[in-house]
Parts: C-alpha cells; sequence; structure tokens
C-alpha cells in the first residue's frame, strides 16, 4: 500500500488528493492515510492540505525497496530488490539467493556489511549510514573468459552515476576503483559462478564512499567520499537510480558486441591512468611503463620505455602510480 502511495506521489506535480488516491487503489481513506503515516514514520516529509491532498516535499537519505522501485528508470535493473539494515556482504546473500532461483537483475544493498570484502581478499570497511554497499547478480549469455570485462563496465556505469547525482568528475583506475581527486570513493568485487564454457551468474559488488565524514589514518590519504569532495550530502538512492541505468545501456552494448569494442573509446576518457606513468606489480617485481588505454578485451595497453607496447590483464597485476595510489 504505502509503496503504491510513494510511487503516485513521486508522478504527481503539485497536490494529489485523498479521493483520488482511494480511486486508483480501491481502498478506503482510512488505508490511505494510515500508509501516509508510514511513510512519514521513515523520514518522508509529506504535506496535508484540506480540499487539495497530499503532496511529497522531501525523501530521507535511505536505500529501502520501496523507495529504490519508486525511482527506478531500468527495465531488468532491480528486478528484485532485497534491503537489509545489517548482512555479512550483499554478495554472499545474492550467492546464497543464487542457491534458490537465479534472478537476472536482482539486487542485494544494505545499510551496513559486517564481512564486506573486495579484490584480494582484502576488508572493505563498511559502516552504517554513511555508503552505497549493493551488489547485483547478473546471467549473461558469454563465454567465462569475458566474464571480467564486466566489472569495467560497471566502473562506467559508476563513474557517469556520480558525475551526473554530483557533477564531481569521477575516474576510472584501472580496471575498476572509481577515484575522484586522485583518491579512491568507490572499489569494486566481481565473483563468477560457472562451468567450462557458460557462465551461471555474475555477482558485482560495488562499495561507494558516499557520506563518509572520515577516514583512519592508515587510507585517508588514499581514500575520500562524495560528501567530503562535493562538501554536499548525497542521496544515496538516486546514485544507485543513476548506476543502473547507465549500467544497463552499457551493458546490452557489451552483450551485442561481445567485448567493449563500443565501449572502449568512452572509457579510455575516463581512465585516470591514461597518458600517464604507471607502476605495474606482478609476483616478480615491479615495472615502470606509460598506459595508454584499454583494448576491447578489457586488458590495459602499456608502452616501455622503447615504445614497444603489451597488454595486462586484470587480477594478474597492480597498476598503481609513481608516487602514490594514481
Amino acid at each position: 500500500m504505502k509503496d503504491r502511495i510513494l510511487q503516485m506521489l513521486r508522478e504527481t506535480e503539485g497536490f494529489l488528493s485523498g479521493q483520488e488516491i482511494c480511486k486508483r487503489l480501491s481502498v478506503s481513506r482510512t488505508a490511505v492515510w494510515k500508509g501516509i503515516s508510514q511513510l512519514r514514520e521513515e523520514g518522508y516529509r509529506i504535506e496535508a492540505v484540506n480540499n487539495k491532498g497530499y503532496r511529497l516535499l522531501e525523501t530521507p537519505d535511505v536505500m529501502y525497496e520501496q523507495e529504490l522501485k519508486s525511482i527506478l528508470h531500468t527495465e531488468w535493473f532491480g528486478s528484485r530488490i532485497l534491503y537489509f539494515d545489517s548482512i555479512d556482504s550483499t554478495n554472499n546473500e545474492l550467492k546464497r539467493q543464487a542457491e534458490k532461483q537465479v534472478c537476472h537483475g536482482m539486487v542485494a544493498v544494505a545499510e551496513e556489511q559486517t564481512a564486506g570484502r573486495g579484490r584480494r581478499g582484502h576488508a572493505w570497511v563498511s559502516p552504517p549510514g554513511t555508503g552505497i554497499w549493493i551488489s547485483f547478480l547478473l546471467t549473461p549469455d558469454i563465454s567465462p573468459d569475458k566474464a571480467s570485462m564486466l566489472t569495467l563496465v560497471a566502473a562506467m556505469a559508476v563513474s557517469k552515476a556520480i558525475h551526473e547525482v554530483t557533477g564531481l568528475k569521477a575516474e576510472i583506475k584501472w580496471p575498476n576503483d572509481i577515484v575522484v581527486n586522485k583518491k579512491k570513493v568507490c572499489g569494486m568485487l566481481t565473483e563468477l559462478s560457472a562451468e567450462m564454457t557458460r557462465v551461471n551468474y555474475v555477482v558485482i559488488g560495488i562499495g561507494i564512499n558516499a557520506n563518509t565524514t572520515e577516514f583512519s589514518d592508515d587510507i585517508k590519504d588514499m581514500a575520500t567520499s562524495l560528501y567530503l569532495e562535493s562538501g554536499k550530502h548525497v542521496n544515496r538512492a538516486t546514485v544507485i537510480e543513476a548506476m543502473g541505468r547507465y549500467f544497463e545501456q552499457y551493458y546490452d552494448e557489451f552483450i551485442k558486441a561481445g567485448d567493449l569494442s563500443p565501449l572502449a573509446k568512452e572509457y579510455n576518457e575516463l581512465l585516470v591512468n591514461a597518458g600517464r606513468q604507471v607502476r605495474v606489480i606482478a609476483q616478480d617485481g615491479e615495472k615502470q611503463y606509460r598506459a595508454v588505454g584499454i583494448n576491447a578485451e578489457g586488458e590495459l595497453i602499456v608502452e616501455d620505455a622503447d615504445g614497444t607496447e603489451s597488454t595486462i590483464r586484470s587480477g594478474e597485476v597492480s597498476v598503481r602510480g609513481l608516487y602514490g595510489y594514481v
């Protein structure tokens, strides 16, 4: 009930009469008032005026299922939305859900993660009320060797969403970290379930430091938040909405092409490493190159001092700036 009322209020410019709500939902005035009261208790500011009806004035910074459903403009992203006050990991939850039923576009979002993870098993701190801790499940008809490209697709979507919502220039540190003013604001973890020749599902986990106000001494020189960079509180649901919209667009292009060829140019325009000297850190040591950009497979093209080009694959190495994170 309250979800449908919220949707109607969002879609209406000005006031929506109680009589009109009753008519559309086939419910009593009492039921409408109860739904309005529940929304107010959850932080929605709703004005009520005699002979005019109700008007939505302000929405809280929440990521509830009802909030996301009421603002998403997507075809399949968010086909099912799971919200948690606290959970071990949104990635873990979607993998648990996949054991019951695989649902393309399913989203899990949480206020807090108690066991968030980043790449290479690193812990990802996910305190409540500050960030966007979200995962989504995909069932792409691609070979398993192409699945890693999806994390680059996701990076593009997050970069564009952050810029749209905040105006900040959000760049990509290859392959999928999002940086603002050379500091990390978002990390991702992509996990795969596959057989020899087919993908069962892919889970992409994204952690965005949205309204974090401070960081511990060990990471404050390399981490930042949208709030710290913009000086403004960010409505997290609007970032998710934009990210889902961009991801669908880029994902469809990727699936149609079978690789990143239609996206490589735009990705390289967002690539903070492009044209810069970088350190490529592998198990056998560290080498210095100039980063050129990505190819259609999402590999990073690098150039040595002699101008000879080579490619490096995500997961095999780490890429850093000469004197810091970027």
